[in-house]
């Protein structure tokens, strides 16, 4: 295999935060599965995303999930394999499926959309993993976004 085709093959199985959140804003047709336990999608999960633990997708996806609907899977981190897991089960059952690297983690630092049973939680901005402007476009470590846009 081609080093061009290695790339292709992984960009064709997984996406990352960043590209999800410009998706969901541009109305793109997927759904986005938070593949983690009960305990952590109450901690907090992505606006809009689906609550399915992994261990439940063979049994609920045909019957809540369209096979023509792409499929995009997350769990906690990159130290995390669920979404792999998740990612692998609705593959199995012949979906369109891509595994959001970073997870959860990633989605939060950087600020996108996050939710809990009470509403929206607040966007914290981490400079660590993007670049972190203030209304004048002047750098700033200590953003901070508690409107849900």
């Amino acid at each position: 295999m081609t080093s061009s085709a290695y790339f292709d093959a992984k960009l064709a199985h997984e996406t990352d935060p960043s590209d999800v959140y410009a998706a969901q804003k541009a109305g793109l047709d997927f759904v986005l599965i938070d593949v983690r336990s009960v305990e952590a999608w109450q901690q907090g999960h992505i606006r809009g995303a689906l609550h399915m633990p992994y261990r439940t997708i063979e049994k609920r996806a045909p019957q809540e999930i369209s096979h023509s609907t792409p499929v995009v899977v997350y769990c906690w981190s990159p130290g995390c394999n669920a979404g792999a897991k998740g990612a692998r089960e609705f593959a199995e059952l012949g979906y369109e499926v891509k595994e959001m690297i970073g997870g959860y983690e990633y989605w939060t630092r950087e600020g996108q959309p996050t939710e809990d049973s009470n509403g929206d939680l607040p966007r914290i901005f981490d400079p660590l993993v993007m670049v972190v402007r203030d209304d004048e476009g002047e750098n700033n470590s200590q953003a901070i976004c508690a409107s849900g846009a």
